[in-house]
């Protein structure tokens, strides 16, 4: 496993863990249970995926997070840093 990848997966464990007891609406829960599993999957596959549906949600998620969490915004902003570094 790469570096990126190793910190994708860190980042993406952290948020999980920031969102675990927070107060989010059905819609976000599943966008960012959807787009941690989307990661994962391209990560353990190694495919590219261009900017496509996984880099749009990551900003969805990212943009949704703004107001209410803060800190879950962080990562996410780091998460799409770091899907940027990887080429996806």
């Amino acid at each position: 496993m790469t570096k990126s990848n190793r910190k994708l997966k860190e980042l993406l464990a952290a948020i999980n863990d920031e969102m675990d007891g927070a107060d989010l609406d059905d819609e976000t829960r599943s966008m960012l249970e959807s787009l941690d599993a989307d990661i994962h999957d391209l990560l353990e596959a190694a495919e590219e995926a261009g900017d496509g549906p996984i880099m749009e949600q990551a900003k969805l998620l990212e943009a949704r997070f703004a107001t209410t969490h803060p800190v879950a915004e962080r990562f996410m902003r780091e998460v799409i840093d770091a899907l940027v570094k990887l080429g996806l």
